[in-house]
């Protein structure tokens, strides 16, 4: 004998408060949570058979439950196994606590009727602990199937997420959009590698969020790049504003005074200001409009807003950016804006006469909210994107009087961008 007979012999004990239970619907409670009780599919197949000797369906607590089958019967009713295998596995249902033994004198099985004919005593295998036990049987079945539904929803996730993933790079790189594809391609990648064919729900959870985060910032560059676009395209005074957001670094000079007055400023362009997008510019398009900045880093990769920040404060000093100004700039704009500030400045060349002249008046702009990095981005992109067009032969009705900007956006990209996230 041992503690889980002591256990299930306890349960036993309580039977007289269980409701009456059908077995098969029970069996079959069971059979779902075998792994948590400890069974075995052996095991099963010979409650199984156990069960299929009581005569009724319902298993009532007022009725005796004990079935006395010989092992050839057991055996003949569980699809045929040897007596050996036969008595391992009625030892597994009673180490789970699913039968009790009810031995005899002489350890037979068999039932002795009292003078009316009716059952008296009966020894062989007690099936009270399915009836005692029916209701945490149940609890576990549900437990396990409700964990399934949630582990088939985690893998639909990551089945859609791959999907959106894949139709984003393809789109990001035939449309031509700023970003490092292949990196993103490289790390969605390692992404699936890590999930195996059979994952539990809580490592494709894990998975599902990584997969998520990446979309959301594939998104985000395609949105940026649209946005940039028809920021660009709306109105032709768009220009003129990105203009007035990066104003003419010919009259810049380190007297601060002369900057503030000599860049232009008004209400609209104020507020024109205050609508660009408040999240920040990904790393992706800031290296595509200022290649220069990873040039000057000896072609090293930067692959993180850390590197980036690093490649900058290696570039001031070549800029002739005093370490005030600089001081300065990282006060105000913080150490991200303030490195995407010198790239771009660094990136215009000598059409900038006094880099740091211009640093500080931007610095002054940003103090009053009239400053973003996201115009002068943008209007590097533009350059680098009007550049890279062949030209056009323009007629009368093209001159550039009459030119208006526009831009020609794909259908696939337009409707990658009109999902809902």
């Amino acid at each position: 004998m041992t503690l889980d007979h002591v256990a299930a012999q306890m349960d036993a004990e309580g039977l007289h408060d269980k409701p009456p239970v059908d077995k098969w619907r029970t069996f079959q409670d069971i059979r779902e949570a075998r792994e948590k009780i400890g069974a075995t599919d052996r095991s099963l197949a010979i409650l199984n058979a156990l069960l299929s000797f009581y005569p009724e369906t319902v298993l009532s607590a007022q009725e005796g439950l004990i079935v006395w089958p010989s092992n050839e019967q057991l055996i003949a009713r569980s699809n045929g196994m040897s007596p050996a295998t036969l008595r391992r596995h009625l030892a597994v249902l009673v180490h789970c606590g699913l039968i009790i033994r009810r031995d005899s004198p002489n350890g037979k099985r068999f039932a002795r009727k009292g003078w009316d004919g009716q059952l008296d005593q009966a020894y062989g295998f007690d099936l009270s602990p399915v009836v005692a036990r029916a209701r945490a049987f149940a609890q576990m079945a549900e437990d396990i199937r409700a964990e399934r539904r949630a582990l088939r929803v985690a893998r639909e996730r990551v089945t859609l997420l791959r999907r959106d993933i894949a139709k984003t790079i393809e789109t990001g790189i035939h449309e031509g959009v700023p970003g490092n594809w292949g990196a993103a391609q490289t790390r969605y990648v390692e992404i699936m590698a890590r999930l195996p064919r059979q994952a539990d729900r809580t490592l494709v959870g894990e998975i599902g969020d990584e997969l998520e985060a990446l979309y959301a910032e594939l998104r985000q560059a395609l949105e940026s790049f649209v946005n940039s676009l028809k920021m660009n395209a709306n109105e032709s005074h768009n220009e003129q504003h990105i203009h007035n957001s990066n104003p003419d670094s010919h009259k810049e000079s380190e007297d601060r005074s002369r900057n503030q007055e000599e860049e232009p400023s008004s209400v609209e362009n104020d507020r024109k200001v205050e609508s660009l997008p408040k999240r920040d510019l990904p790393l992706g398009i800031v290296l595509d409009a200022c290649p220069g900045l990873i040039e000057l880093n000896g072609g090293r990769a930067i692959v993180n807003w850390r590197d980036f920040v690093a490649a900058a404060e290696f570039a001031r000093p070549m800029l002739g950016i005093s370490t005030s100004a600089w001081a300065e700039a990282l006060a105000v704009l913080g150490a991200r804006e303030a490195a995407i500030t010198l790239a771009a400045i660094y990136q215009k060349g000598e059409a900038v006469k006094s880099a740091g002249g211009y640093l500080r008046s931007l610095v002054d702009r940003a103090k009053d909210n009239k400053f973003s990095t996201w115009p002068m981005i943008m209007a590097l992109l533009r350059a680098k994107l009007d550049a890279e067009e062949p030209p056009r032969t323009q007629g009368p009705e093209h001159s550039d009087g009459n030119r208006k900007a526009g831009i020609s956006v794909s259908p696939s990209l337009l409707q990658n961008l009109a999902k809902p996230r």
